[in-house]
């Protein structure tokens, strides 16, 4: 949590907003749906992703209905929202890189199965390049 406490400081020192997770100037910039390729390289392959401003990290998984409360209560610590639904979707503001997506991935693999669900996907959200361009 400690890491999120310092994003948000560095966002409010240069002045920027942090995003909303329920921003409706939210697009997809980024996809990783197969399992067999790197998180590298789903970011690489991404001509619209922004390195340098935050993005709104979602996790797709499938999770048993009973499960989802406890999926809630074991990543709210960290900053993250769970949304209901099929699939469910765990949200979180962030700097995007590999390191990163790569442990939340497999954090969030280890998460679906413990619960007796599975872990889909994720993809990342960053505002629209001119709604930004606009607040600016």
């Amino acid at each position: 949590m400690e890491w999120f406490v310092r994003l948000r400081r560095r966002w409010s020192e240069r002045g920027a907003v942090p995003l909303d997770i329920a921003s409706p100037d939210l697009v997809v910039v980024v996809e990783a749906f197969d399992i067999a390729e790197a998180d590298s390289a789903a970011l690489a392959r991404s001509p619209r992703w922004r390195p340098e401003e935050p993005a709104v990290l979602r996790h797709h998984l499938h999770l048993p209905a009973d499960q989802v409360e406890r999926a809630r209560e074991l990543l709210a610590p960290d900053g993250w929202v769970l949304r209901e639904g099929e699939p469910a979707h765990a949200l979180r503001v962030q700097v995007l890189d590999a390191l990163h997506c790569a442990q939340e991935r497999s954090r969030m693999v280890g998460l679906a199965q413990r619960l007796g669900g599975d872990w889909i996907g994720w993809d990342a959200l960053q505002a629209r390049k001119d709604q930004r361009e606009d607040a600016g």
